[in-house]
């Protein structure tokens, strides 16, 4: 979406610093952003109502940007210096699943949310979105960025990680309870941000499957797949 355009302008800004990094790989890059990511989602999980757990948010919430920053430096350190592979592609593709559904899944687990169930089927749905993504990649090869992109739902979710430290601080409460069968879950942005997860990803899916056919369909008509066609004295 809007924030997958950003990507040009991305690489322009980090030009200085991929200047000075030129003995850097980028596959170090890309290790150093899963664990800063996964403290970043511990720090999350474990924050509770308090001054502390807001501050823990905030620590949290920096974590996951600087990861975020990682997991944006590596790519175009590989295309800089000529270091493109397909391991360290490949490489990049699995931790960014990895902090996605953890990410959701801390969110979901804290006790802002307080419901593992509903972190799962938001990772879930998550995955499956990025998942037609990279299936379209492979099989296509081009990647499909239709829907709710990665880049759209971690900015949202920091903003929400931030909004709920400040409302801590400010003594705001939450916003009463969610309907239904999740009038167990209070209303805040936490619990908000799991929701858009769990619809966008299911959005995600449906977009890119969509578009997936459309796209590997044409591919069919114009460059047929090799047919092995039994003889009769196979049969």
């Amino acid at each position: 979406m809007a924030l997958e355009k950003l990507r040009s302008a991305w690489e322009d800004i980090l030009t200085p610093l991929l200047d000075s990094l030129s003995g850097v790989k980028p596959s170090t890059v890309t290790w150093v952003a899963l664990p800063i990511g996964l403290l970043g989602g511990l720090a999350v999980l474990t924050a509770e109502y308090s001054s502390f757990g807001a501050n823990m948010l905030f620590g949290g919430g920096i974590l996951i940007i600087f990861a975020m920053i990682l997991d944006g430096l590596d790519g175009p350190l590989a295309r800089k210096y000529g270091n493109v592979t397909r391991w360290g592609d490949y490489l990049d593709h699995t931790f960014d699943r990895i902090l996605d559904a953890f990410w959701i899944l801390c969110i979901a687990g804290s006790v802002f949310v307080g419901d593992l169930t509903l972190g799962l089927f938001a990772a879930l749905l998550t995955l499956l979105g990025s998942y037609m993504g990279t299936q379209a990649q492979a099989v296509a090869g081009s990647r499909n960025y239709r829907g709710f992109s990665r880049a759209d739902r971690t900015i949202l979710m920091i903003v929400a990680i931030f909004l709920t430290g400040f409302f801590i601080h400010l003594g705001v409460g939450d916003f009463g309870m969610l309907p239904g069968i999740l009038d167990h879950i209070p209303i805040n942005p936490m619990s908000v941000i799991v929701l858009i997860s769990t619809f966008g990803g299911l959005w995600t899916f449906i977009v890119r499957f969509q578009q997936a056919k459309s796209e590997i369909t044409r591919i069919d008509l114009e460059d047929p797949l090799p047919q092995s066609i039994q003889s009769s004295e196979d049969e």
